[in-house]
């Protein structure tokens, strides 16, 4: 299965120290917070959550320049934190302003 696409719009609320991997490449941890109305079962309902997020490359300087307070659409892919972990963080493929 190739489906694992997620999209999601908030204010960026942490952002970690650019760091890099072993190999030279640039690395920006950040937590995104989400608020927004949704319709669940015909029923309007208020949802918010924080989500984790890491960037690569490019993608992590971008981030890592970015205020705290930026509203961002992110786009990306859901993975495990780490190979031990279960819990999920978005990787990063694309970012906008809104």
């Amino acid at each position: 299965m190739n489906c694992n696409q997620t999209v999601i719009c908030g204010r960026i609320i942490k952002i970690g120290d650019l760091r890099y991997t072993p190999a030279g490449v640039p690395v920006a941890e950040f937590r995104i917070s989400h608020i927004s109305r949704q319709i669940e079962a015909g029923t309007p309902r208020q949802v918010e959550c924080e989500i984790s997020a890491v960037a690569l490359a490019q993608m992590a300087e971008t981030i890592s320049s970015m205020a705290l307070g930026t509203k961002v659409k992110s786009t990306g892919f859901l993975a495990k934190k780490s190979r031990m972990s279960l819990q999920l963080v978005l990787h990063i493929n694309n970012i906008d302003l809104i």
